[in-house]
């Protein structure tokens, strides 16, 4: 019995003691475990950088030809390595534009009607092929054209290089995977010549040419040079190993393997796998939705106003001011006219069905995207105030921000206006959703001209409406509004003159003529439009109807009409919602808070209390005029710039890159700069905007269109963008000295020109008459071969 219990215990107490060897053990084997996977980490790591920056591990370069988005090709120098293609501007000083990651891309020969051979690198899924980081640590690459984000369209010189191109790129792209499947089987028997297999011998001893360690065995595989490129390496460090390690010797033998399971599974999430990094707050102005809205009736009711007899006396008093055919910009205008906005608000009525615009920039077919551009123009019309209303004219530097939000893409339109001259009145304004892939730019050149007992209000200038994935711009004009009956009769609000819409890559174009109620016109011919879409010359469809109401669509091929478009109350209801920035987070300038007490009084039917608060505001505005006048200084904008050469306003801060869904988080806008939060800092791949610097600008602030740089935004450090302005100017310095040689050439024509002209006075004045005719044409011939040799020169110089 005795010994029974003795062997019992004995046996129960050895089965404690294994187990407590076990798990240290098992302790003991995690942490080395743990050790070399962080050397194989870091190892794999510096042989993957050894491979690409180093020069002799080159599966193929040469020059090839790349098709930016704006559909057109630029030679550039590329280099392809086992996994990766690297592309740069030239081959000799490294000028890094790219590199594309070649494990997720699949290759397919692409039909083409030029000469030479032609092929695709995509990826399935549409996702970046690009890497963020140059093979130096390059963040910002060469500026060229516009690439695009999920494939390259490549054109070799013969078929011949294109066919070996093609067989280059199938081995790069699957060299990874048969790296990998060659090194797990090899590496267990600790002898790289011993593989059967001499491909992969020869790409692996490739791929370790010039490796930096010991040759011993470790697997590269695909995720390595995904987090080379994709993450900064700061993410992948293994201070978080060490300090899990730490924690895991702390912890209670009893939690051990609940411990070891937890660690191992975050450790390798954290490392192996491409994590998306947690969003960081961001500081942006706080919008709200916009309480009450006044939309206003269809037809002739909602545009007419009978003026009362006190109202009638103030006319009187105006017009004695005014003559036929006077600009009425700088009349003071009474307030029982006014509509309680300012005219910044009031331009932004017409990205309310901005989704419109959302879904054109989707349309693959020029045809139905010009027509969705047409229908979203017409649906900016139908929101009108009750009555006869004027907004109020800006104030110099005045601003007004705005945005909708779009449900359905989950995206968000910024709108952002300021008023950038007074004498004469331009508002200019900036529409973006990068997300969406649409952006609109434009300046508006207010004027008044008065008839007698109708005047016009003329808004000259144009709108420029850009889709960003496919570089396209469609230039729209506006209407004018025309006001009668001031004197006599009912005072009634229309619209007038023809507009046009105008795509000048696509060649489709669109004509709309507003038309002013004739004479005796009954009640349907108020409001009345017509238009026109072409392509070319060609007339494809016919718009008629009301602007304010339903607009039918007649094809000229098939003269089948439906409706085009129509508010109706569902189409109402599904508007957009605007959100205003908070009053309390509104700038002193902002027009909701400038125009503050006038609206107040305007909205209480005090029409004496919002004359005095407008005349304060307008006194105010020509005080700080003329003090500018008398220290010499000229206004500076706050978010906009004028183009010294074209004298056209731009966004200071537009940002026209096509969304890429990969890096670009999310659109907001702090203090009317319009920004993007990215999880990754990405070379800016654009076309440089080279402007002049107005005369008033700050120093410091950019000449070109890149957003400024921000903590929180996609430009980088101010290193970078130092880099970028250096090349920048480089350009500049370039393109002054290929002008100065053009001029240099101009100026031999011209003393060409001159020589010719003496030696023909001079053989006219030697030469017989019969001769005479003779010498003519010889000289003729002679200016044909040199205005053909001209035309040479210019068109090398292109």
């Amino acid at each position: 019995m005795g010994h029974g219990s003795e062997s019992k215990l004995f046996n129960g107490s050895e089965k404690d003691i294994s187990l407590s060897s076990s798990k240290l053990t098992k302790k003991e084997s995690l942490k080395v475990q743990k050790k070399n996977y962080r050397e194989e980490k870091k190892r794999a790591t510096k042989e993957l950088l050894s491979t690409i920056t180093d020069p002799s591990v080159i599966v193929m370069a040469d020059w090839l030809k790349i098709r930016g988005t704006l559909k057109s090709w630029t030679k550039l120098w590329c280099v392809l390595k086992p996994g990766v293609l690297l592309v740069y501007k030239t081959p000799k000083n490294g000028q890094w534009v790219g590199t594309v990651l070649l494990n997720a891309c699949e290759l397919i020969e692409r039909p083409s009607k030029k000469d030479g051979f032609c092929f695709k690198l995509f990826h399935p899924l549409e996702q970046s092929i690009w890497a963020i980081k140059g093979p130096k640590g390059e963040a910002v690459g060469s500026i060229t054209q516009p690439l695009p984000s999920s494939y390259l369209i490549i054109r070799a010189a013969s078929e011949s290089d294109g066919r070996c191109w093609m067989d280059a790129l199938e081995l790069a792209l699957k060299c990874s995977s048969l790296l990998k499947r060659t090194m797990i089987r090899e590496g267990k028997e600790h002898d790289l010549n011993s593989s059967s297999d001499s491909a992969h011998v020869s790409l692996y001893g490739l791929l370790r040419a010039n490796n930096l360690n010991s040759g011993d065995n470790l697997p590269l595989n695909d995720s390595e040079i995904e987090r080379h490129h994709f993450k900064d390496q700061d993410m992948y460090s293994d201070k978080s190993d060490k300090e899990n390690d730490h924690e895991h010797d702390e912890s209670d033998n009893d939690g051990l393997g609940k411990s070891e399971e937890s660690d191992s599974d975050t450790s390798e999430r954290q490392d192996d796998s491409y994590v998306d990094p947690e969003p960081i707050d961001i500081k942006e102005t706080t919008y709200l939705e916009q309480s009450h809205e006044e939309l206003g009736e269809a037809g002739e009711a909602a545009q007419t106003e009978v003026v009362s007899e006190e109202n009638k006396s103030l006319i009187w008093t105006l017009l004695k001011q005014v003559r036929p055919g006077m600009d009425l910009s700088k009349v003071v205008l009474p307030t029982f006219i006014l509509e309680p906005r300012s005219f910044l608000d009031k331009l932004s009525d017409y990205y309310y069905h901005a989704d419109f615009l959302s879904e054109a920039a989707l349309e693959e077919n020029a045809y139905n995207r010009m027509k969705k551009v047409v229908k979203w123009y017409l649906s900016g019309f139908y929101k009108k105030p009750k009555g006869l209303k004027k907004p109020y004219n800006p104030i110099l530097g005045e601003t007004f921000r705005c945005m909708w939000i779009h449900p359905r893409t989950n995206s968000k339109t910024f709108y952002i206006a300021e008023q950038v001259s007074h004498h004469p009145p331009i508002s200019a304004f900036y529409v973006s959703n990068r997300k969406d892939g649409f952006c609109l730019s434009g300046s508006i050149l207010a004027k008044s001209k008065f008839y007698g007992n109708s005047l016009s209000a003329i808004l000259d200038g144009e709108g420029r409406l850009t889709f960003l994935n496919r570089g396209e711009d469609y230039v729209m004009t506006m209407p004018y509004a025309h006001c009668k009956g001031i004197l006599y009769g009912t005072m009634t609000l229309e619209l007038g003159g023809t507009v046009n819409i105008t795509c000048e890559k696509t060649g489709y174009s669109a004509t709309i003529e507003f038309k002013l109620k004739p004479f005796l016109g009954n009640n349907d011919s108020v409001n009345q439009i017509s238009g026109k879409i072409k392509l070319g010359k060609e007339v494809l469809a016919i718009l008629e109807g009301h602007w304010d109401s339903e607009v039918t669509i007649r094809d000229k091929k098939t003269d089948v009409s439906e409706t085009f478009w129509n508010p109706t109350s569902d189409i109402k209801q599904r508007r957009l919602p605007r959100y205003t920035v908070k009053f309390e987070e509104q700038d002193d300038f902002e027009s909701e808070k400038l125009w503050q007490q006038v609206t107040k009084a305007i909205n209480n039917k005090d029409q004496t209390e919002a004359t005095q608060e407008k005349y304060v505001l307008e006194e105010a505005q020509r005080k700080s005029a003329k003090e500018r006048k008398l220290k010499g200084e000229e206004w500076t904008c706050k978010l906009f710039d004028q183009d010294s050469v074209t004298g056209e306003w731009h966004y200071r801060y537009a940002d026209t890159r096509p969304w890429d869904p990969l890096n670009d988080m999310i659109q907001f806008e702090k203090d009317g700069t319009i920004q993007t939060k990215v999880r990754h800092r990405t070379p800016m791949v654009t076309v440089p905007k080279i402007k002049r610097k107005p005369t008033g600008q700050k120093k410091g602030e950019c000449g070109f269109s890149s957003p400024e740089p921000d903590n929180q935004d996609s430009s980088g450090s101010e290193a970078q963008l130092t880099k970028h302005n250096t090349r920048i100017r480089k350009k500049g310095a370039d393109l002054g000295e290929l002008q100065s040689a053009i001029e240099s050439i101009k100026e031999t024509q011209e003393d060409i020109k001159r020589d010719i002209m003496a030696l023909r006075n001079r053989v006219t004045s030697n030469s017989p008459p019969v001769d005479n005719q003779f010498l003519q044409l010889k000289h003729y011939i002679f200016i044909l071969l040199l205005v053909l040799l001209q035309l040479i020169i210019n068109f090398l110089f292109k």
